[in-house]
């Protein structure tokens, strides 16, 4: 959803959703990140009921885990990032949320609980442990109809922890608030209070939810850029302590043609069905 080339595709009126697909990929270690984001066009694109092929990865589905086989090129210094991630959920959702008055934009928390095993030959790195999987989804760019949100999720002991900040253009907010158990049983909740957090490098505005007069800190910054963050922070979600995942979107900022410019180098795109690259 946030191409440069679907943008500019749209604005000729030639936006094909399947020519413009990628699998993101992020691995943060201490000493090291590795990133991969390729857009591939329709020629390189597969799918079916349980199965989706992007270029030489695919992800599939067997009724009981959702598995990546993972096979791309990191960016901006090549090498090949080659693994499989599999996602064992432990119950799935039924349904989706609006985001917006008009009704255009949806959020659906497939499998807020989950098991996660990663296994990676290159970088060679092996994991397991909570994870989560959701998907949005709409009929429209998301820069017309949002400034931007911001969502984190936390793993706690009774449940995945969801928070959802959304700012509309015509300058109404609106907050989700939930807790997901392991049978996929939704809580409604709350909003809890809203703590201020220092800006990234780039400048991008943070804040978080978390319980009142307690403390809310930043771990570590895991994505900075122009528009986005990913973060990890520790804080007390109603009563407990939390680690929690977190993202700010600007949509000011993704929309600005110095920005829309940039992405190619996060983000380059190949339309052939071939692989030049091997490493």
């Amino acid at each position: 959803m946030f191409s440069p080339y679907y943008a500019l595709a749209r604005r000729f009126g030639r936006g094909d959703p399947l020519n413009h697909c990628a699998l993101n990929v992020a691995i943060y270690g201490q000493q090291r990140k590795h990133w991969a984001m390729t857009e591939r066009g329709r020629a390189a694109i597969r799918r079916s009921k349980n199965e989706f092929v992007i270029g030489p990865s695919r992800i599939d589905w067997n009724g009981e885990a959702l598995t990546f086989t993972i096979d791309e090129v990191a960016v901006p210094f090549p090498h090949r990032l080659q693994g499989v991630v599999r996602v064992y959920p432990s119950a799935l959702t039924r349904n989706a949320f609006t985001l917006d008055a008009a009704g255009r934009h949806r959020w659906h928390p497939i499998a807020p609980c989950s098991q996660v095993e990663v296994d990676f030959r290159r970088p060679s790195t092996r994991w397991l442990g909570e994870g989560y999987f959701d998907m949005n989804y709409g009929e429209a760019p998301l820069e017309h109809d949002f400034i931007g949100w911001e969502w984190s999720r936390a793993d706690t002991g009774k449940g995945t922890v969801v928070s959802y900040d959304m700012m509309a253009r015509s300058q109404d907010a609106s907050s989700l608030a939930m807790r997901f158990d392991r049978t996929g049983t939704v809580e409604h909740l709350e909003p809890l209070p809203r703590a201020s957090l220092d800006s990234t490098g780039w400048r991008v505005a943070r804040t978080a939810r978390a319980d009142a007069q307690q403390l809310v800190t930043v771990k570590r910054t895991l994505e900075d850029a122009p528009f986005y963050a990913r973060s990890q922070l520790s804080a007390k979600l109603f009563g407990e302590t939390a680690e929690i995942v977190h993202e700010s979107l600007s949509l000011d900022r993704f929309r600005m043609p110095i920005v829309q410019a940039m992405l190619p180098f996060r983000m380059p795109r190949r339309s052939r069905r071939t692989e030049p690259f091997r490493f």
